[in-house]
């Protein structure tokens, strides 16, 4: 795009904004290097240099030019700008211009403006005790790590969704550009409605290299590249070069006519009410990688290579060739010229900065839980699913809650969003479009259903997408709910595990103010997935979040549909929080009254009376479950028994919150080991039907007092597109696995019990047969109901 030659900057300006940028770079090298004489009064002797030398240097001068040339637009236009480095790494220049514009020293008073604040700013980066490399929870004015690329420009649409006064900066490393999560997140433009919501301009930085090879997009020929982000929807402008002043003036034009652009976008959205989807521009930064550094080192060149990536001058304690190089690299940015005699900003240089929250470093979105208001939740117990008996009647999990949700998003018409891929009506939660409809900013077509411009249903058909909009919408002070099918939110492993951390951190940084939890809906899950086969058959995200810190991570497997509104409403109410929720969408038996849900949720896990035949009494045997499933084969294994040993004393334990299972000393939410023990007993078995991978119930309970009597069936990775009471039993988990289990571990039932283990085995065989001549269950497991006492038909035959 052509723009004006006109000049932006008077001389003065572009003076005073290359100083600016100077006095960034300098302080961004001063972390990576230095422990003392942090204004180079004093010759540079190797004990001010860090003995250990950590950071990224090479993208760290483009980010600094980035945020001093959006300080310019920011006070030009009175704007409210969040800054997303995607390549956090660059850690250095984040917090140097948060500490430039004074909101550092104000989030953290030990580290002042002046010389000794300077001193304590190099320390502590990359540094035992200090602060990391990356652009962390401690960093201001970040949402976004950045350690793990490829979900910046994710972040960025996930912040500006009903945020209408917020324009996103994101700065797109090139070596992030070519990851899977950043080239689907392009499309994020499809979904921003420029009338209710805020404004992303994506920034490609351009600087031609990665750790140690070149960047795909740097390479690419300018017709090509240009027709890629066109083709993404995008009106690129290029900033390209090397020389600072040029460089000064193209970008401050640039910004200027982009700002423009978002600027008569708005308007035509808000004010003249054109709703087609609009071209947003974004700009394309060309500069060598590691500007302003050395230009070359040992006879190699750094300087615009992959050299400058990290540490371009090392080993200095064996080279002092290097830290002579270090201190000519440092004293050219002329540090005298830039702090005075106490160390602190020049004012003429100061008084760029903005002021307030227009500081990026205290932008408000940045701080989410500075706007989070608590969501107006209707009562969940008015959506109950009426119960009169245990099992007496069959309910869908899913779609019960999705009549809930229906309410929340009527309730909460700008701070609650339901993201999903694809799956929002597959997975029972169809109702929620008679309040919002899916967002949509493309043409539409008569065949088209629940497509809306101003929809609040996200879908999109990448978990990636869906997981970094949610976690960004948190972070800048919304709520949400993310639906998936549970194999498949392994997609997002390592992103869910990376908010788990950031939250983790930010609940010790005292300025960082709650935020929303991340809340996870897992459905379509192992044992209701016989249609789609193996492939789709995967429990093990539970695994995953249960490695997190015992302080963020929360899971839940509510048996019914009364039990997962229940379960739902508490986690929509809570903060710093990653909540799982694994629950069933197919047609199931219904357990629990609303109040009796309601209880047991809050505890947690319970003794089942009504299912139990121990009278209080210590039990012969505690059968216990946890999912959707494994609690009917359960409860079925219970009926079985009843009948062939009416005298055998039975404890049905159910568990919905898998962290009570672990000593209170290890989870807030765990038992103690007194109230463990009063509900398994130290001596009995205790078999236990578990909906994922068995031995993560082990793992939990290992200190228990009864754990060596403890013997769990759960998924043992045998799956295939079979019948659903066949999946069960591929696995062992089935009611009849569960009674020979029983019969194995009760003392006096070895010895009485032969009959019937031949029966059950018997029936294992029939099963088998039927299910390969006919492609079904067995009647009498398709039809099984619960009935207290009863033995059901068939079953001794």
């Amino acid at each position: 795009m052509t723009l004006t030659t006109a000049p932006t900057l008077t001389p003065t300006e572009l003076q005073l904004l290359h100083a600016y940028w100077r006095a960034a770079n300098y302080l961004s090298v001063g972390q990576i290097y230095l422990l003392a004489n942090p204004l180079l009064r004093e010759p540079l002797l190797l004990e001010h240099v860090k003995p250990r030398l950590l950071g990224h240097w090479g993208t760290t001068p483009g980010l600094n030019f980035i945020y001093v040339h959006l300080n310019r637009l920011i006070r030009q236009h009175d704007l409210s700008v969040l800054y997303i480095a995607g390549p956090g790494h660059g850690g250095p220049g984040l917090v140097a211009n948060t500490y430039l514009e004074g909101s550092y020293s104000e989030l953290y008073a030990e580290i002042p403006a002046g010389e000794e604040g300077l001193r304590r700013l190099f320390k502590q980066f990359s540094f035992p005790g200090g602060i990391p490399s990356h652009a962390a929870p401690e960093t201001p004015g970040s949402i976004h790590e950045g350690g793990e690329l490829g979900y910046s420009l994710a972040h960025a649409y996930g912040a500006a969704f009903d945020h209408p006064e917020l324009l996103v900066a994101c700065v797109i490393g090139d070596g992030e550009a070519e990851t899977g999560p950043l080239a689907g997140s392009w499309h994020s433009n499809k979904f921003l409605n420029p009338k209710t919501d805020g404004a992303v301009l994506p920034i490609l930085h351009l600087n031609g290299y990665k750790i140690a090879n070149p960047t795909v997009l740097s390479r690419l020929g300018h017709e090509e590249l240009d027709s890629l982000l066109r083709g993404y929807g995008h009106l690129p402008y290029y900033v390209e070069g090397d020389d600072p002043d040029l460089m000064h003036e193209l970008m401050a034009r640039t910004l200027e006519q982009v700002h423009a652009d978002i600027a008569a976008i708005q308007r035509r959205a808000r004010q003249e009410g054109v709703q087609e989807r609009p071209v947003w521009p974004m700009i394309v930064l060309r500069s060598p990688k590691g500007w302003t550094g050395p230009k070359e080192v040992d006879g190699k060149p750094v300087e615009g290579t992959w050299r400058s990536h990290q540490v371009p001058l090392a080993g200095l304690s064996t080279s002092p060739e290097h830290l002579r190089q270090l201190e000519e690299w440092m004293r050219s940015y002329r540090p005298e010229e830039l702090f005075d005699e106490a160390g602190v900003l020049r004012p003429e240089l100061a008084a760029l900065a903005p002021s307030g929250e227009r500081r990026m470093g205290l932008n408000p979105a940045a701080n989410g839980g500075l706007l989070r208001r608590d969501l107006e939740l209707p009562d969940f117990r008015e959506y109950a699913v009426d119960v009169p008996e245990p099992g007496s009647v069959e309910g869908e999990a899913t779609r019960v809650l999705g009549t809930w949700l229906r309410d929340v998003m009527r309730n909460n018409p700008s701070t609650f969003r339901l993201f999903g891929p694809d799956e929002t009506a597959s997975n029972r939660l169809d109702s929620v479009y008679a309040t919002s409809g899916k967002t949509w900013q493309e043409p539409l077509l008569s065949t088209d259903e629940h497509l809306s411009p101003e929809g609040r249903v996200m879908e999109v058909l990448s978990e990636h997408l869906c997981e970094g909009w949610l976690e960004a919408y948190t972070l800048s002070g919304r709520h949400g709910l993310f639906s998936c099918y549970e194999a498949f939110i392994h997609v997002v492993d390592s992103m869910v595990g990376q908010h788990a951390k950031w939250l983790n951190t930010s609940r010790n940084i005292p300025w960082r103010r709650p935020v929303a939890s991340l809340n996870i809906l897992l459905t379509s899950h192992v044992w209701r997935q016989d249609h789609n086969g193996l492939s789709h058959q995967d429990p093990g995200f539970i695994d995953l979040m249960m490695n997190k810190t015992a302080d963020v991570v929360r899971v839940y497997l509510p048996p019914d549909a009364n039990t997962l509104l229940s379960v739902t409403d508490h986690c929509l109410r809570t903060k710093q929080y990653v909540n799982v929720i694994v629950a069933g969408k197919q047609p199931a038996p219904q357990w629990l009254t609303m109040n009796e849900a309601a209880l047991h949720c809050a505890a947690g896990l319970g003794i089942w009376a009504w299912a139990s035949t121990d009278g209080g009494e210590a039990p012969d045997v505690v059968m216990a479950c946890a999912g959707d499933v494994p609690t009917l084969e359960t409860l079925a294994a219970v009926t079985l028994l009843r009948g062939f040993f009416p005298d055998l004393k039975i404890r049905v334990v159910n568990v919905v919150d898998l962290m009570t299972l672990q000593p209170e000393s290890e989870h807030p939410h765990g038992l103690s080991d007194t109230a463990f023990d009063q509900i398994f007993t130290t001596d009995a078995p205790i078999i236990f039907a578990y909906h994922g991978y068995p031995w993560l119930i082990h793992r939990l309970t290992y200190r228990r007092t009864g754990h060596a009597n403890l013997h769990v069936r759960g998924f043992k990775e045998r799956g295939t597109t079979t019948t659903p009471f066949d999946m069960t039993v591929l696995n062992d988990l089935d009611r009849f696995h569960l009674a020979l289990d029983v019969i194995q571990r009760v003392p006096r039932l070895r010895a009485t019990g032969a009959e019937v283990r031949q029966q059950l085995l018997t029936k294992l065989d029939e099963h088998r047969a039927y299910v390969q001549e006919t492609g079904d269950d067995l009647p009498e497991v398709r039809n099984w109901r619960w009935t207290a006492g009863m033995v059901t038909s068939g079953q001794n035959e």
